[in-house]
């Protein structure tokens, strides 16, 4: 597939992609070497974030002990939601603004990371909230300058948050999900250490396992980056420049460990060897997708999530409703990728094969749906909801899911088919129940 004629650019169009590969320590016991790493980026006087969950658990003893071998003052923070919204981030900010840290840690999922960037992000360079908040939802003005090193601990697999320059959160006001996008935001060490994926219940691995899925599989069949007009200024090239040779060597490896573990290690949360597959298949979706974008499935799950009403998953300890992020994105993905097949079949039958498919004797024409039914299947030997209507959706709301996923616009024109408001209406009533 490397440098494949999908890649083959028209008269104008981009003929440049760049590598931004992270910076990640990987292996079991890296996080006892935090401190190290903390010292040498000039840390003294430290925020560690984490949330109400991780705070008692190991991977944050072993972290603070890891800080203050080295001397470094730490100070917990462990109010963090998950699923962060403007509330949870605006109380983090404050937290933050009043000790003059001159460093942070994250240790946790997404949401923690996500709120540590954003925390850092608006104390270095204080704003209204939405100022640096993608468009048309915010502003979307530049992030001015390089923040407080970060050094991002996950203690989940599927966000791959420590990859990536990226912060989401919800507006509740305007029930929706949105984000921040800037390379300033991304931390400037992920360490990644399987041991903290000990403790993690089944239906927790799931939802990661298909948000490092959809990851990958998107950013693999999004529209290359010879699609998007050759910019004036090299400046303004996009930081998800759309599926390249780069990001298209770690989203198979992703898909193929996903398609490997992820079945097993959700039936099996006593056989800790899967946590190492787990783990860095995360981190090569983050690699992938941190370079290449996603599409329709993220933004249809930002809808998914930012509406929903009284649905609280089983897994998760939270004081408010939430759809799980790799939920309300894997509820939608057999949808789309019936519909963006046609749009580069080959690249949807690579991602069924690297999944576990037989795709030797498979017309082109059928590469969506054979991808869809694979995902179909995990998803039934996952316990996954079997579509939006298992998180309490009805045909009643796909006006108001439409809407807000036509908000996603820095996602949609990622699409390798072109899609109109009237396409994504006829996706949620074709993902409102799949088995």
């Amino acid at each position: 597939m490397i440098l494949d004629n999908y890649y083959t650019a028209s008269q104008g169009n981009d003929t440049v992609f760049h590598l931004n590969p992270p910076k990640i320590k990987f292996g079991r016991g890296a996080l006892r070497e935090l401190g190290f790493e903390a010292k040498a980026l000039g840390m003294s006087k430290i925020a560690l974030f984490t949330d109400p969950q991780i705070v008692n658990l190991q991977p944050v003893t072993i972290a603070k002990n890891s800080l203050e071998a080295q001397e470094i003052n730490v100070t917990v923070y462990s109010d963090v939601e998950v699923e962060p919204t403007d509330r949870s981030l605006e109380a983090a900010i404050n937290f933050a603004q009043a000790k003059k840290f001159d460093g942070y840690i994250s240790v946790g999922g997404g949401s923690v990371i996500d709120t540590t960037k954003a925390t850092n992000l608006y104390v270095t360079y204080p704003a209204d909230l939405l100022d640096y908040v993608n468009a048309p939802v915010g502003r979307a003005l530049p992030v001015p300058g390089p923040l407080k090193p970060h050094i991002a601990c996950p203690t989940t697999f599927g966000t791959a948050s420590e990859c990536t320059g990226m912060a989401i959160f919800d507006l509740l006001k305007q029930q929706l999900k949105t984000g921040i996008a800037s390379m300033h935001l991304r931390p400037n060490l992920g360490i990644v250490d399987p041991n903290s994926l000990k403790t993690l219940p089944s239906e927790v691995v799931a939802a990661n396992g298909f948000d490092v899925f959809s990851h990958a599989v998107e950013s693999l069949t999004c529209k290359p980056f010879t699609g998007r007009v050759s910019p004036l200024d090299p400046s303004q090239r996009p930081i998800y420049q759309g599926a390249n040779p780069y990001s298209d060597i770690s989203c198979i490896e992703a898909i193929k460990l996903i398609g490997a573990n992820l079945v097993r290690a959700v039936n099996d949360r006593e056989d800790d060897s899967l946590n190492d597959a787990l783990s860095f298949s995360g981190v090569l979706a983050g690699i992938g997708f941190g370079n290449a974008g996603c599409h329709i499935p993220h933004a249809m799950s930002y809808a998914v999530a930012g509406l929903v009403n009284d649905y609280k998953p089983t897994g998760w300890e939270t004081n408010h409703p939430l759809v799980p992020h790799g939920s309300s994105v894997i509820v939608n993905a057999p949808a789309v990728f019936r519909f963006t097949g046609p749009a580069c079949p080959e690249r949807h039958l690579e991602a069924a094969k690297a999944m576990g498919a037989d795709v030797s004797e498979t017309e082109s024409s059928n590469a969506g749906q054979i991808l869809a039914n694979q995902v179909i299947n995990m998803m039934k030997e996952t316990n996954m909801p079997s579509g939006i209507s298992s998180i309490g959706y009805s045909t009643m709301d796909i006006e108001a899911l439409t809407e807000r996923t036509w908000a996603q616009q820095r996602l949609l024109v990622n699409s390798p088919r072109p899609i109109e408001k009237s396409d994504i209406r006829e996706l949620f009533k074709m993902a409102m129940n799949y088995f």
